[in-house]
Formats: C-alpha cells, sequence, structure tokens
C-alpha cells in the first residue's frame, strides 16, 4: 500500500505516542493524516494533545454502553464516517473486540513495551523489572483478538537500568518513538 493512509490513534492516557506520530507527519518522515484520535478516558492528556495538534477527538467511556460491541459500534460509526482505513494503538488500554477487529482486518497496529512473547498485558515494564532482565524492549505488532499476541512487524530491544524504573521507561518510550513511525512508514510504503 502506498500513498497517504488516513488513521485513528487510539490512546487511553498521555499520548506521547501520538505526538510522536503527529511530529513525524508534521517532519515529513512518516506519511498519512491522523484523522481521529478515539480515547476510553475523557480526562486523558491525549485529549489535550489531540485539540492542539487540531484533530478531532471521539473520547467516550465504554461503562456508558450496554456492552463492548455496542460501544465499538458506535467507534466504528465514527471511523466509516471519517473514512478511517487504520486503527494505530498507541497506550490504548482495551482489547479490541470482534466489532473493530472484523470491520478492519490486518489494520489494526499496537505498540508494547517488551520484547513479545515475554511480559504482555499490563505494566510490561514493571513485569521485566520483577523479574530481573536485563534487557527488554519494545515490539511493533498486528493485532489480533488475543493480549499483545498478533504477527509481530518489528522489535528493538533496550538495556534494563538496574533498579532504575523511571530511566528504563525513558529509555523504552525513545525506542518506542522511533521504531513505531519507522514501522508504520515501511509498512504503508510496501
Amino acid at each position: 500500500m502506498s500513498g497517504k493512509p488516513k488513521f485513528a490513534v487510539f490512546a487511553s492516557g498521555s499520548g506521547s505516542n501520538f505526538k510522536a506520530i503527529h511530529d513525524a507527519i508534521e517532519a515529513g518522515q512518516l506519511s498519512g493524516t491522523i484523522a481521529l484520535v478515539v480515547t476510553d478516558k475523557p480526562e486523558a492528556f491525549i485529549v489535550e494533545r489531540a485539540r492542539i495538534a487540531g484533530i478531532e477527538t471521539l473520547a467516550i467511556k465504554p461503562s456508558s454502553f450496554s456492552s463492548k460491541e455496542a460501544y465499538e459500534q458506535e467507534v466504528l460509526q465514527k471511523l466509516t464516517e471519517l473514512e478511517v482505513e487504520w486503527i494505530i494503538l498507541a497506550g490504548y488500554m482495551r482489547l479490541i473486540g470482534n466489532v473493530l477487529l472484523e470491520a478492519y482486518p490486518s489494520r489494526i497496529i499496537n505498540i508494547h513495551p517488551s520484547l513479545l512473547p515475554s511480559f504482555p498485558g499490563k505494566d510490561a515494564i514493571g513485569q521485566a523489572m520483577e523479574h530481573g532482565v536485563k534487557v527488554t524492549g519494545v515490539t511493533v505488532h498486528y493485532v489480533d483478538a488475543g493480549m499483545d499476541t498478533g504477527p509481530i512487524l518489528a522489535q528493538a530491544a533496550v538495556e534494563v537500568v538496574d533498579g532504575n524504573r523511571e530511566q528504563t521507561e525513558e529509555r523504552i518510550h525513545a525506542v518506542e518513538h522511533e521504531l513505531y513511525t519507522k514501522t508504520l512508514q515501511e509498512l504503508w510504503s510496501r
């Protein structure tokens, strides 16, 4: 796929990966258009980052809906309206369900702060430190119905700073921001 894909960024937190992706587009390092930011946490800082960037945001709580399917149908309706081609997860702390998986087969990408299959799920950095590993990393992968189980697109190793979670997190975030945009550009240039 070549050209400038239209995509949505899904996030639940501060949106540092969103910012890195947006900055890469602005700098001409990544082709594409962020058509929408989706968050399940209306109070998350990602909402402010999207506002500053002038990008439309859909900020709705899943608990406001009768089911996960109903929530995803609402999201899908907006994605369809905006002709979104890809979903990019950037710290989105919810498993993607069948509604979106079926609507976007092999077009949902995630970044995870470990060398999968090691340390899937929440607090991967904490899991790595608890296990005493010397090297962890970052994985960019397709999303499937499992938790961080989709086919891997790219990985990069990150050395763990003994006993210093904050420094380890900083290293991981720096690698995430570079690897995600590079991997997306390679994927969209195929």
